[in-house]
């Protein structure tokens, strides 16, 4: 009686471990594909709710298909999902939720911008994922970038156009090197924009994986380059 209570509790365990190695359902993790390949990343709503509900509100209502990374430095990051493969940015969107109608008021329309939670205690690391915005510290929108590096200079400091940074809301968790080869790409100028890829980077689909996979930090591969970082770099704009 003793032997079979002990392998029931066993069991138990076991199911519980099992339990606890499974992705926290509160990180919604999203696939996004390109004509280069994709990646995985993960949402995080505890540090920046405003923010990935607004991500979510672009990937549900279909916006990010048909838009490009239109901006990739290597050793910095890379910029996208808000123009198209004519470099026009894409101002709308088929909203299918009762959020987003709410929020734009009327159909075809992007959503507002949003505020910037900048200083919510996680950094632009290598592999994170963060919102791109203008020089007004509440502009973001849909374009978002994901650091290649540590650019301690996006990070937050204090309530200061200047110094108030970039808002991180995610990380990649699977895909890192498809971001590494897309920076790779032989880049051109095309009027005001530079680093442009000279293959266009389509965003092909952007989806929530209804099963989350298991986390597996990518973003402090050990062959990753430390060559200097370019000095083009320069503030970061949206």
């Amino acid at each position: 009686m003793q032997f079979k209570r002990f392998i029931m509790v066993l069991g138990l365990l076991c199911c519980a471990s099992a339990y606890a190695a499974e992705p926290s359902p509160a990180h919604p993790q999203v696939e996004i594909q390109t004509n280069h390949g994709s990646f995985v990343v993960e949402l995080y709503p505890e540090r920046a709710p405003k923010t990935v509900t607004n991500f979510l509100e672009y990937v549900t209502n279909n916006f990010y298909p048909g838009t490009i990374f239109h901006r990739t430095i290597n050793h910095f990051m890379i910029q996208g999902g808000g123009l198209t493969a004519e470099l026009k940015e894409k101002t709308s969107m088929a909203p299918t939720s009762k959020t987003a109608l709410a929020a734009t008021q009327k159909e075809n329309l992007v959503l507002p911008p949003i505020p910037n939670e900048s200083n919510n205690g996680l950094k632009n690391e290598r592999g994170t994922l963060a919102m791109a915005r203008t020089f007004e510290s509440d502009s973001a929108t849909s374009q978002f970038f994901i650091n290649l590096e540590d650019n301690k200079f996006l990070n937050y400091y204090k309530p200061d156009p200047h110094y108030i940074g970039y808002c991180v809301f995610g990380r990649v968790i699977r895909g890192m090197d498809v971001v590494e080869n897309i920076s790779q790409l032989p880049k051109k100028s095309v009027g005001q924009f530079t680093n442009v890829p000279q293959q266009a980077v389509i965003i092909e689909k952007v989806a929530l994986l209804e099963k989350p996979i298991e986390t597996s930090i990518e973003s402090d591969s050990p062959n990753k380059s430390k060559s200097s970082k370019p000095a083009s770099k320069g503030k970061k704009r949206g």
